[in-house]
């Protein structure tokens, strides 16, 4: 399978079909409708393509396997591409969501049409890039130019308050990354290399693995985003047009949980023993609090968004455990909610196209005029839940498991969130879904249509499916896991050796 470039064949073709829609002439129907085509068969056979990549992934390696390597910038700064366990499945996440996302504004986009598609298929590559780079800098690179392409989504297609939104969310995350960059300099210098597999084995100092942490810490806790660092995302989300929204929840919320597992944890494993607790806290303090806040709001878009802050702080807390069930439900549950949440912002945008507001108050007895909506929103609902049998449970189960090896008053409040999450899911699926067709403007409403089903139809099946065998997910992470605890495990030993080596002289 190595003998052709298959990652950054799916990388990049992403932007060759970009550059196609760039050469279309003119602003009639038929170059829209060539324009939408072509963006959706890209995506399509993007996403075909990524399946060669898990097809031909050997599960028992914990090694990276499809690599690409060759010179770039010189000075030991390479072009080096790969993918194991961790990276390899939200590299097919993001494939199979792309298609999704441009059918679900086939419709719903009007304006710039071009544009829009030009910037999805330009934000698939940098997100595809995250997941394969095995280079400091090129990773640098995919992980920053995401920001250009979202900022534009959110800023020209959004809703009243885009512009607001969009410098929000581009600062917050800028402001993050300038730490890691400046970590990214102290990391070459220290190790003479920005190869990632040489960096995980290389033993940085315990200082410089405080401070990098730091700083590794600024950027990914934006990104996931970990409170009290998360208020750009609520803006970010309402305003963004459905799309939007979803490949920013499912996406690029999952790049910061990747960060950690691939830098902060393996890098700097002393200073993530040191910070631990301080990622319980907060991790508790968002799954309660952001709760708490879900149930106050009264746009639909706005109380999903709290539920997916609330949703990756089961994750952070999963991934610091450092146990098996910890790092896998941390990993699976950033999976299903890429799913779950996707979905249910696919669901907001349905009927947000038909009725043209976002508040739970305009709403009520949907049930009688769309039923098939009313079962698919039921079952997304749920899986946020975390009800068993579907794939929401799972992760946080796993999640929590991990945790209560660890810390039992973690788990303990943690496991409320649970309870939070139950209540504010079915407060909103009630009012919106259920009680007396009594609003005239909802009489009329018409159900899902053909392309509607088509897009909710695969992830309806994936998340059941996985939430009754888990196995193929949890077979591709399991080798890579293991390699990260055991290594892990071996770097916090012998410093503590270190430690009482030096205390007895």
């Amino acid at each position: 399978m190595n003998s052709w470039p298959i990652l950054s064949v799916v990388t990049f073709l992403p932007l060759l079909g970009a550059l196609f829609i760039f050469t279309i002439r003119g602003e009639d129907e038929t170059a829209l409708r060539n324009a939408r085509y072509v963006a959706l068969w890209t995506t399509l056979i993007t996403f075909v393509l990524s399946l060669f990549i898990w097809g031909g992934f050997d599960n028992s390696s914990s090694e990276f396997q499809f690599v690409e390597k060759g010179e770039w910038l010189g000075g030991n700064i390479n072009y080096h591409m790969g993918v194991d366990g961790i990276s390899m499945l939200f590299v097919i996440l993001t494939t199979f969501l792309m298609p999704a996302a441009i059918l679900a504004s086939w419709k719903s986009v009007k304006v710039r049409v071009k544009d829009y598609m030009i910037a999805f298929l330009v934000l698939e590559t940098l997100m595809i890039g995250v997941f394969c780079a095995l280079d400091l800098v090129l990773f640098y690179l995919f992980f920053e130019g995401g920001l250009i392409p979202m900022f534009l989504i959110i800023g020209v297609w959004g809703g009243a308050r885009r512009v607001y939104a969009a410098f929000k969310f581009f600062l917050y995350t800028l402001l993050g990354s300038v730490l890691m960059l400046i970590a990214l300099m102290a990391m070459y210098w220290g190790a003479g290399t920005t190869d990632i597999p040489t960096l995980m084995a290389h033993q940085f100092p315990a200082q410089l693995q405080t401070w990098a942490w730091l700083a590794f810490f600024a950027s990914f806790a934006v990104k996931m985003p970990m409170w009290p660092v998360h208020t750009w995302l609520p803006d970010a989300h309402v305003e963004a047009p459905t799309a939007g929204s979803v490949i920013l929840a499912a996406i690029l919320l999952k790049m910061g949980g990747y960060g950690f597992l691939r830098f902060s944890v393996p890098m700097f494993p002393l200073a993530t023993d040191l910070f631990a607790p301080l990622i319980f806290v907060l991790s508790v303090v968002a799954i309660i609090y952001t709760s708490l806040v879900a149930l106050a709001q009264e746009d639909i878009k706005k109380l999903i968004a709290y539920s997916s802050v609330a949703h990756m702080g089961f994750v952070t807390m999963g991934i610091f455990t450092m146990t098996i069930q910890g790092v896998q439900g941390g990993i699976f549950q950033m999976l299903s909610h890429g799913l779950v949440s996707g979905a249910l912002f696919l669901c907001v945008g349905i009927i947000y196209d038909r009725m043209h507001t976002r508040e739970i108050a305009a709403y009520g007895g949907l049930v009688h005029r769309m039923p098939i909506y009313a079962f698919v929103f039921m079952l997304f609902t749920m899986a946020n839940v975390g009800l068993p049998g579907t794939s929401g449970f799972v992760g946080e189960f796993l999640t929590l498991l991990g945790a209560f090896r660890v810390n039992t008053w973690v788990a303990f409040f943690a496991t409320t969130g649970v309870v939070l999450s139950a209540a504010y899911a079915l407060w909103l699926y009630r009012r919106v879904i259920f009680g007396k067709l009594e609003k005239e403007s909802l009489m009329s409403i018409k159900d899902m249509n053909a392309r509607e089903i088509a897009i909710m139809a695969p992830l309806v099946v994936l998340t059941v499916l996985f939430g009754i065998w888990p196995a193929p997910l949890i077979d591709v992470t399991t080798a890579s896991v293991e390699k990260l605890i055991s290594n892990y495990q071996a770097a916090i030993s012998a410093a503590s050796s270190a430690a009482q080596h030096a205390a007895l002289y």
